[in-house]
């Protein structure tokens, strides 16, 4: 199958600057050295902490930011050398859900207005009595009444503020939407009904998703496959989803065993995690983890992994992982 998104040494790098002639002193990489694939109708998410480059690819991704190196195709189309006219008209098959749906909406616009912008914007050729009539079928579609549309942003609850943002994400019929933490901001049953909402749009529209969270068990539920970045950089790339699985990165074994369960009788002891995280503007040479890895050795001071096959057919990037295939399809055991 020929993936729909297909990223490839992808970096962003944002430059730092100092002292009176505020000359260039270094550089934070945000992003680094990202590859990847999405496919049709697959839910891919992207899991991390704070700072680790997620919302950066997104906008990468969407061509809202300018990469530094690396090349970004959609159904095979390279992002990364289009024009804003023609990166416009792309962005019709692709759109994009912020986590904060009360600043995505204009305070000074009804819901209506908000949403007949997008046609106005992609200069949709249809008549106002057709586009008044997909406005609606937008807010049903939605579970938002007729009634909502005449309502300002401070008059809808946060839940109802984020399905008319979906709404609009909708708008144009999109292939693929990014979802940047859409349901950091709510209360957790409202989280509920915009995931359940979001998986039955996909399975209606066959819609992709690249789901961007903290909530690891969330991702885990909501996606098929999940990639896992630290510090820019991706460390592990799930076959599947994580529930049932070993992962091959001590990182992601970090992130699985710091999960909340409710059950008081299967609660495990927090995970101790040693070591400072390094900032992206002076990253420590080898791999990105290894000040913090309780497994680093000598080559992971010197040398950064590149990523290789799991037995599962996912991917990580570790010189000792849990179990893994190489390139050359050798096994690598810890």
């Amino acid at each position: 199958m020929k993936p729909l998104v297909q990223v490839s040494r992808l970096s962003k790098f944002y430059p730092v600057t100092g002292g009176l002639l505020h000359k260039k002193i270094g550089e934070v990489k945000a992003v680094n050295d990202l590859t990847f694939d999405l496919f049709k109708g697959e839910s891919l998410g992207v899991v991390g902490e704070s700072g680790c480059g997620k919302s950066t690819l997104a906008r990468l991704i969407l061509g809202l930011i300018k990469s530094t190196r690396g090349q970004i195709l959609f159904d095979g189309l390279d992002i990364t050398a289009m024009g804003k006219t023609r990166l416009r008209r792309l962005r019709r098959r692709m759109q994009m859900v912020f986590q904060d749906p009360h600043s995505s909406l204009d305070p000074r616009n009804s819901i209506f207005r908000s949403l007949a912008e997008v046609f106005k914007i992609q200069k949709e050729k249809i008549t106002t009595a057709k586009r008044n009539d997909r406005i609606f079928q937008l807010l049903d579609m939605v579970g938002l009444k007729p009634e909502h549309c005449r309502a300002y942003p401070y008059q809808l609850s946060g839940g109802q503020k984020q399905r008319a943002v979906i709404a609009r994400a909708l708008a144009m019929t999109p292939e693929f939407i990014i979802l940047d933490e859409p349901t950091a901001a709510l209360d957790v049953s409202v989280q509920a009904q915009i995931v359940l909402l979001l998986r039955k749009l996909r399975r209606r529209f066959n819609m992709s998703y690249l789901f961007i969270s903290h909530d690891l068990a969330l991702v885990d539920y909501f996606c098929d496959r999940i990639i896992v970045m630290y510090l820019g950089r991706i460390v592990e790339i799930t076959s599947g989803k994580l529930s049932g699985q070993k992962p091959g990165h001590p990182y992601t074994q970090l992130l699985l065993d710091s999960l909340f369960t409710a059950d008081p009788f299967a609660r495990k002891p927090a995970p101790k995690i040693e070591g400072e995280v390094p900032t992206p503007f002076n990253l420590p040479g080898g791999c990105v983890f290894q000040n913090r890895c309780p497994h680093a050795q000598e080559i992971c001071r010197s040398l950064s992994p590149d990523l290789v096959k799991t037995r599962t057919n996912g991917q990580v990037a570790c010189h000792f992982p849990l179990n893994s295939i190489d390139k050359k399809g050798e096994e690598i055991q810890k």
